[in-house]
């Protein structure tokens, strides 16, 4: 969320914003919102004026009834009844006008930074970096979920009756890897200096408008009936709900902390062949990098965060690029952001795997996430990064892994969580 001030003083800078994002429905919001803050800090105004006449107008009224004016003593009275009657009124304004105006707040996109290429979809973000040589094996590699079955690592079918689809059951070796990948991830990332974090599952509505925008609430997130609660999406949104109405002493940041947890999502849309299996599912588990830092300190921690992803991926012998999002295919709270792809050999191309945010201010303003500093309190900067998510980040390990016997390899970094194994024999092809 921007800073009003900064809309009222900067109009046509939130405009053009507006316009890089594609979003021009959104242009009028901008007169709009500008509008109701006039009238609201007049509003503001008179009632102010209003509580300060109060007392001496009761002065007054002391002084004129000591003198046996009670006339004019009555006379005041009545004026300081209309006072009330009319503070009560602006006061009934006021609280229209701050609702209205945070809701159009809450809808206006976040600046984007400068280095955001502009383009209208994700068919526009821009190649930055490729990291290992992607390789194309002269052996046929099958769809990920037919790699799956020759482990008996998956059902879909019973996990269609028991839940519909979207959900699945892994097994035996398969679930081995999965919870292995999780458990080196958390490793990897305490090593780099994170805090290790299981947080809370469901948070409250407040968090959820805190830590996202109204259209992505819509399109992910499931609501608990009858509670106000929803199931995460990501842990990077009870992350950084854990410092709602908080104030940190500038000397302990950054926060660091890197949280395991499944995460719940409605998947809203057309599901077609390369989005079936677990590649587009409804619960999912995840290793989640979120940092609250210093304003200045912002880009820094967002080139290290994706660095990490990449990293880690590496370890394990995965090709992986970073691709740049185009400013139309940034959520409205992001500044910027970044994609992780993983190498389809099957496919012959790249695939998401991660996606690295920096999200400025805007999650910490609406969080009202301060910090304290030596020059007075101020908002800090949030970000967040997939360390790893398994059921895709599976897809691309056993692909990349897959032998031509049938086998898959377990890189070295692996094999201590799977019990020393260094291949994966299937029970049948």
């Amino acid at each position: 969320m921007l800073d009003l001030k900064f809309v009222r003083e900067n109009p046509e800078v939130v405009k053009q914003n507006i316009r890089n994002k594609f979003q021009d429905a959104k242009l009028p919001m901008v007169d709009e919102v500008i509008e109701l803050d006039a009238k609201n800090r007049a509003a503001k105004a008179e009632a102010d004026s209003l509580r300060a006449s109060r007392n001496k107008l009761s002065k007054q009224i002391g002084q004129l009834m000591g003198q046996g004016k009670k006339e004019e003593a009555e006379a005041v009275k009545a004026q300081v009844t209309a006072n009330a009657n009319r503070l009560a009124e602006l006061e009934t304004v006021e609280a229209e006008l701050d609702e209205k105006i945070l809701k159009i707040m809450m809808t206006i996109p976040n600046i984007i930074d400068p280095s955001v290429p502009i383009g209208e979809d994700d068919s526009k973000n821009v190649e930055i970096e490729r990291f290992g040589e992607p390789v194309v094996p002269d052996f046929e590699i099958p769809y990920h979920t037919d790699i799956m079955k020759t482990f008996d690592g998956i059902d879909l079918d019973a996990a269609g009756r028991v839940a519909g689809n979207g959900f699945y059951y892994l097994m035996g070796d398969i679930a081995r890897l999965h919870s292995a990948v999780l458990a080196y991830a958390r490793d990897f990332m305490i090593d780099r200096g994170f805090t290790y974090c299981i947080p809370p599952f469901m948070i409250r509505s407040n968090v959820v408008t805190g830590v996202m925008s109204f259209a992505e609430m819509d399109a992910m997130m499931y609501k608990i009936e009858g509670e106000d609660l929803y199931l995460i999406g990501t842990s990077e949104h009870s992350m950084i709900g854990k410092f709602i109405d908080t104030i940190t002493p500038e000397s302990e940041l950054p926060k660091t902390l890197t949280s395991y947890s499944p995460c719940f999502r409605k998947e809203k849309g057309a599901h077609g062949i390369e989005e079936r299996g677990v590649y587009r599912i409804h619960q999912f588990e995840k290793q989640e990098m979120i940092v609250v830092c210093k304003p200045e300190d912002s880009k820094i921690w967002y080139d290290k965060l994706w660095q990490n992803t990449v990293d880690l991926f590496r370890s394990m012998d995965i090709p992986v690029r970073t691709l740049e999002c185009c400013s139309g295919d940034l959520a409205d709270l992001k500044v910027k952001s970044c994609d992780v792809e993983a190498w389809s050999p099957r496919q012959k191309k790249y695939f998401e795997v991660g996606s690295c945010s920096n999200l400025g201010d805007a999650q910490a303003r609406r969080l009202k996430i301060r910090v304290d500093g030596p020059d007075g309190k101020y908002f800090a900067h949030t970000l967040n990064n997939t360390v790893v998510a398994p059921p895709r980040m599976l897809i691309a390990f056993l692909e990349n892994n897959l032998q031509a016997d049938g086998s898959v390899k377990i890189p070295a970094v692996l094999q201590p969580y799977m019990g020393g194994k260094t291949v994966l024999v299937p029970k049948h092809k």
